[in-house]
């Protein structure tokens, strides 16, 4: 009878990690956090869960669970739970659909999909990234020391420059995360198929004060301008991208280029970027359409990030919203967003998107991923092997362009290797 009862309570529990990922929740106070990791790793993870599930189930069983109802009743809630979960994991796998629809609707010059299959070794080690035929520099300074003014470079080992350059900034709600956390399957696999990746620390909040962020990541594509030739990179190439707070940065560095208030003591430097990637971004810290109600980060904000109010200290607040920074001049951007994401609001990259696409005179290319989360391509998963493959699409896409318009010959990879090297 007690293995009939443990088996109906664990299968409450995978159900509860289930309705994470598949519901829609947002509003709830101080459990947002717990219930985005559980949203997260189920969604991204769910036959990981449904393994685990299976093997504590066979367990159960083998001890007798099923000789009293609560085992019934805890097996038929599995099964369940199984079949919901397996929904949802077909559900990411219209996300390659998606995403070229998206490219081929806001971009003239995107590379042909390649269908992109994701091997079962990948899916069972979504944690181990790709290294074979990528170089790995590590904390080479690119400001003050003792600052967190350290990056990362990852370049082919059989390197032959000079390389287009992707500048990654990682998130963690301006307060928290290291450069070597974030879109590592994408920059192993740009790297892998030529591509020079920088990821760069800067000071993180409470004890930076924004736009410190700011000037620090300005201050990293500086580095990459003056030095990065060094290491292979082309500094007349240089995409930015990034996720959460990283994706809010790269915005704001694709916006405000050459602004000498976020370049103190390197104004001359040019940090002009030739694209734009942001992932899961945040766009309006004022919410100016009350995109997040009662659920508003005005608070995390004032007393972290910011160190001022909104109120008192509107105009700083609007400048760091890239929403009120767009400008015909900006760069092509590729923003993407999941509709279940219940840290950064889709609605607010929505408009953030309507905002750039009125102005711009470059492509604006919008990605809107159903069922999606906050994070989802941090690791190897379906959904993020389709979000590597639509960036590597859309960066080569505008760097075809780039070269076309400079006259410079195209030395692209097919879009086979794409594919090929999502795997």
């Amino acid at each position: 009878m007690t293995a009939a009862w443990l088996f109906l309570f664990v299968s409450l529990v995978g159900a509860v990690f289930t309705a994470t990922a598949v519901l829609r929740i947002r509003r709830i106070s101080y459990l947002i956090i717990p219930y985005f990791f559980g949203a997260w790793l189920t969604g991204e993870l769910a036959i990981h869960h449904i393994a685990w599930q299976a093997v504590a189930s066979f367990a159960f069983i083998a001890m007798g669970a099923l000789d009293a109802w609560p085992g019934v009743l805890g097996l038929a809630i599995t099964l369940g739970s199984w079949a919901v979960l397996l929904a949802f994991h077909q559900r990411a796998g219209s996300t390659g659909a998606i995403f070229d629809q998206a490219l081929r609707a806001g971009l003239t010059d995107v590379p042909d999909a390649t269908p992109v299959k994701v091997p079962f070794r990948r899916v069972a080690r979504p944690f181990k990234m790709r290294k074979h035929g990528v170089e790995r520099i590590r904390n080479l300074a690119y400001g003050p020391a003792g600052h967190r003014h350290t990056l990362d470079v990852y370049r082919p080992r059989d390197l032959r420059g000079p390389c287009p350059t992707l500048f990654q900034i990682h998130g963690g709600g301006w307060t928290i995360g290291q450069k070597d956390q974030q879109a590592l399957p994408l920059m192993y696999h740009l790297a892998k198929r030529g591509w020079v990746c920088v990821a760069a620390n800067y000071r993180l909040s409470p004890r930076a004060t924004f736009p410190d962020h700011l000037v620090d990541v300005k201050r990293a594509l500086a580095w990459i301008k003056q030095h990065g030739a060094e290491y292979g990179a082309d500094p007349d190439f240089v995409v930015v991208t990034g996720g959460s707070a990283g994706g809010h940065l790269a915005a704001l560095v694709a916006l405000t280029a050459n602004d000498p208030e976020y370049q103190p003591g390197f104004e001359d430097v040019d940090t002009t970027v030739q694209a734009c990637v942001p992932f899961y971004g945040v766009y309006d810290f004022l919410d100016r359409h009350g995109v997040r109600g009662k659920a508003s980060m005005a608070p995390f904000l004032e007393r972290l990030v910011m160190k001022s109010s909104p109120v008192s200290d509107r105009e700083a607040w609007d400048k760091a919203s890239p929403i009120a920074r767009v400008h015909p001049d900006a760069p092509p951007f590729f923003v993407i967003h999941g509709t279940h994401d219940s840290l950064a609001y889709v609605e607010d990259t929505r408009h953030f998107v309507a905002a750039l696409q009125q102005v711009s005179h470059q492509p604006v290319v919008y990605a809107e991923l159903p069922g999606a989360q906050h994070a989802f391509d941090v690791f190897h998963s379906t959904r993020s092997a389709y979000a590597v493959e639509a960036v590597t699409r859309f960066v080569e896409g505008v760097r075809a362009t780039h070269q076309r318009r400079n006259g410079t010959a195209h030395d692209l990879p097919t879009p086979a290797a794409a594919s090929t090297a999502a795997r």
